[in-house]
């Protein structure tokens, strides 16, 4: 497994365990209905303490200019629904930052979209689409994962949605995935990290 991120830490707790279990990346969530928001102050404060071995991200959703100025971490997640366009804007307002644009998938289709942020984005995520009822991401809830197998994007890419250290196996067996994301499996409660949950996540993913 190339990468794991764990996304939705909320306080120093939750860092202590991204550290302890050796994730690659460890995710804010800038995002006002979800439990997991934090503060621009309060998301710096924590990023801080990561080692320079885990790399930061900052999840926002259809942010405005006045917000993407307030970003300092190394990459910016964007969880809406940003065109290619904008996220090229976006990217030429954040120098340094790496724009990780997410795809919400139900369908082939919805895959497809993915190939018009080649020139825009850095990255790509692959999340399960929400009902209108729910909140962009950190659902718990899967896509079939085997819509992704074999298939060639213009960027790296990486996959969440529902994943566990139970499935994780089994989902990138089926996607052909060489990242993982991760937030509500391993929470005790909305927005509450389990240590132990994330250790068993990050190793479970480092055996494949």
């Amino acid at each position: 497994m190339a990468a794991v991120k764990i996304c939705g830490a909320i306080d120093e707790s939750a860092i202590r365990a991204i550290i302890a279990a050796k994730a690659d990346y460890a995710g804010f969530v800038y995002y006002p209905p979800s439990p997991r928001h934090l503060s621009f102050e309060h998301m710096n404060r924590l990023a801080a303490l990561l080692p320079a071995t885990i790399q930061s991200v900052c999840v926002m959703v259809d942010p405005d200019d006045d917000l993407i100025a307030q970003v300092k971490t190394s990459h910016l997640q964007l969880h809406g629904k940003e065109t290619p366009e904008r996220v090229r804007d976006i990217k030429n307002r954040c120098p340094g930052v790496k724009i990780i644009k997410a795809i919400a998938v139900r369908s082939g289709d919805d895959i497809a979209q993915a190939m018009r942020y080649g020139d825009s984005a850095d990255m790509l995520l692959f999340d399960a689409k929400p009902s209108e009822n729910m909140l962009p991401g950190g659902n718990g809830l899967s896509f079939d994962w085997a819509l992704l197998k074999g298939r060639e994007f213009p960027l790296p890419w990486m996959l969440s949605g529902g994943l566990s250290a139970d499935n994780v196996a089994d989902a990138v067996t089926a996607s052909g995935a060489r990242m993982v994301d991760v937030s509500s499996s391993v929470e005790a409660s909305p927005g509450v990290k389990d240590p132990t949950l994330i250790d068993a996540f990050v190793k479970a993913a480092r055996r494949l």
